[in-house]
């Protein structure tokens, strides 16, 4: 495994234990076996291994969907799963950065400089949509940013319900919770 790798792995770790708050690059590279100096060749601020995390080793969701593979409803079930288990895992690192006003703005300056932030998956998710509607696989009136935003809502509060009751490293959604939240934006989005 690359120094890379395993520094990841140590943040990821930390930073779902402890939050990002009281997640140092110090103590990071010290849990990976690393050097603070070698974190650093690696990633150019705690924000950018932070996001690397989250992007890296947090379940995905949104890029789950292919436009024009397998139907609709697949593709969404299978963002929701995803997004249920990302938002089920990640929600110490989230609650640690709200929790503290002064971390909270730095992150969300730090997080424009790689565009990034909690906006891209409803983003990413509105893409996807459009791109089947190009398709011709939803309805051309289809409203695909309020669908977006209503499936990411619901996975991001399934997300915390899942981490109270079963913590971030509780098993993944079933997929017939996932059926249940896409079923009702379907009339939304079917021809």
């Amino acid at each position: 495994m690359s120094a890379r790798e395993r520094i990841l792995d140590a943040a990821a770790d930390i930073m779902r234990r402890h939050g990002v708050a009281r997640a140092t690059t110090k103590e990071i590279a010290k849990a990976a076996g690393y050097s603070e100096a070698l974190l650093y060749k690696h990633f150019r601020d705690k924000e950018e291994l932070m996001l690397r995390v989250l992007r890296e080793r947090m379940p995905a969701f949104v890029s789950k969907g292919v436009p024009g593979e397998g139907t609709v409803e697949e593709n969404l079930v299978a963002v929701v799963l995803g997004g249920v288990y990302f938002y089920q895992q990640s929600f110490p690192m989230m609650a640690s950065m709200a929790a503290q006003p002064r971390l909270m703005a730095a992150s969300r300056e730090a997080l424009r400089k790689y565009d990034a932030g909690p906006h891209e998956p409803v983003a990413a998710l509105t893409r996807y949509l459009d791109a089947e509607r190009d398709l011709g696989r939803i309805a051309a009136a289809a409203d695909t940013r309020a669908v977006a935003a209503l499936l990411m809502g619901a996975c991001f509060q399934q997300g915390f319900l899942r981490y109270y009751s079963v913590g971030a490293d509780g098993p993944p959604p079933p997929e017939p919770d996932a059926r249940d939240l896409v079923r009702p934006v379907l009339a939304e989005l079917l021809p």
